[in-house]
């Protein structure tokens, strides 16, 4: 859908806005909007700006990860339909129009427009682009480096565009629109990748228990978590398949000092992303200490795994990664080669059916933790041929990439849509476009009887 452009332009002599509608006029924002202090009243409960542009009462999404204040020094009161700014967060788009009455710390600028002329969600949209665009981190470090401080003694100085009443109210819900139905094309793409992912994982535990051929006789695994396997494979114990199970070194034997730049990586959970390891050029270690260290490192065909958190991420150790140190919080497995393929075991760990068994069998109350011996319980089911082990594995791979290749186009619509997005309110808050004479399309109406 394209949009027609005004008719006249003129330059705004704003740097970052370039040209405007010759008719829009400018102001700083101290001159739109009015900062406010309200006392606080007994009935008012905590507003949250949140980084999405939603200003709302926090017990309306989530309550967690909140620090509150003992003492509520400095609260001021919020009304609906304020502007607000969140001084510490406004670079990442905490900026936006309360739907609700209530009370927030005063690292919230409270705006109140000058005159009934002016939008306050046609403002909040322009601000909010502005601070995603990078606008509020280079104004910030402009006079505090380091800082994204953005207060009111900041914001009231920025030279803003204003167009007539009527556009501004028409602008916001032109964005308000089409930003909905753009949301919606997005949030139907990432909802396709989280069930590819669930397939994805179905795939995996079918293969690993079942196998691919669905024609082959099955017998009962006498395991309740593996039900009816393929009748020729063998049901044993994770440790049964494994030379070792190793754990990354404990405690005071790496200290803060032990560490290097650009030395030997040393991997821990947060390392492994999509099943390869991803060093922090931070956590690494000396060619000393590295030896010291020989009994934790990793050899290619290892597997390095997660002993907390998400349990079942793991990697395959490959040539390149030969020497590498199995880190804290991470489990460094070596297959035994004689029996089973290190690729299989990999799968093995991603499978839906061993993540749910180790999380249920780990301990710890606040955060999932293995040892080597619940790791080594885990019962694994599988062909004792190596040939028909990597025959599984060519298959499976070309079902995987299927998913994958349908995956990374869900992930290229959604950067188009956000691109789109992007440039839709760009476009919108600063005249770019002329949406004065749209009108939202219909809705489709529901279809009745059969």
């Amino acid at each position: 859908m394209s949009f027609p452009k005004y008719a006249v332009y003129k330059d705004s002599g704003v740097e970052w806005l370039g040209e405007v509608p010759e008719h829009w006029d400018s102001k700083r924002l101290k001159f739109i909007f009015n900062l406010v202090k309200r006392g606080v009243r007994d009935e008012d409960h905590i507003v949250t700006c949140f980084r999405d542009g939603i200003v709302t009462l926090r017990d309306n999404r989530r309550t967690e990860g909140f620090t509150n204040a003992l003492k509520e020094i400095g609260y001021q009161g919020i009304r609906i339909g304020d502007l607000i700014i969140h001084a510490m967060d406004a670079f990442a788009g905490a900026i936006g129009v309360s739907d609700s009455d209530g009370k927030s710390s005063p690292v919230y600028s409270v705006c109140v427009p000058v005159s009934e002329s002016i939008s306050a969600n046609y403002y909040a949209r322009l601000l909010r682009h502005m601070a995603l665009a990078g606008f509020v981190t280079s104004l910030a470090k402009g006079i505090r480096e380091r800082s994204t401080d953005f207060r009111w003694s900041d914001v009231g100085e920025i030279s803003l565009p204003i167009p007539s009443a009527q556009e501004q109210i028409q602008i916001a819900r032109f964005l308000d629109r089409e930003t909905t139905r753009i949301d919606a094309l997005i949030a139907e793409q990432q909802r396709l990748i989280e069930l590819l992912k669930e397939k994805r994982q179905a795939v995996i535990s079918h293969a690993v228990t079942k196998g691919i051929d669905r024609t082959v006789p099955m017998k009962d695994s006498s395991v309740e978590w593996l039900g009816e396997v393929p009748e020729h494979w063998k049901v044993t114990r994770f440790y049964n398949l494994c030379e070792s199970i190793t754990t990354g070194p404990f405690g005071t034997v790496l200290g803060n000092d032990d560490y290097v730049s650009d030395g030997i990586p040393v991997i821990n959970p947060s390392h492994i992303k999509d099943g390869v390891c991803v060093p922090s050029s931070d956590i690494t270690v000396s060619e000393d200490m590295a030896r010291e260290l020989s009994t934790r490192s990793m050899r290619p065909g290892d597997i390095v795994t997660a002993r907390r958190g998400e349990l079942g991420r793991a990697a395959v150790i490959t040539e390149e990664q030969d020497g590498w140190i199995c880190g804290t919080g991470s489990f460094r497995i070596r297959p035994n080669k004689q029996k089973v393929i290190s690729y299989y075991i990999h799968l093995v760990l991603q499978s839906q059916y061993a993540r749910e068994w180790l999380n249920l069998s780990s301990v710890g109350s606040t955060m999932s933790n293995l040892n080597e011996g619940i790791l080594g319980r885990l019962p694994v089911v599988y062909s004792d041929s190596i040939d028909d082990q990597w025959n599984l594995l060519n298959q499976l791979s070309l079902q995987l990439k299927r998913l994958s290749d349908i995956e990374m186009t869900a992930a290229n619509s959604i950067s188009l849509l956000q691109e789109r997005r992007s440039a839709l309110i760009s476009a919108a808050v600063t005249g770019k476009i002329d949406v004065r004479n749209w009108q939202p399309s219909p809705e489709p109406t529901p279809a009745h009887g059969r």
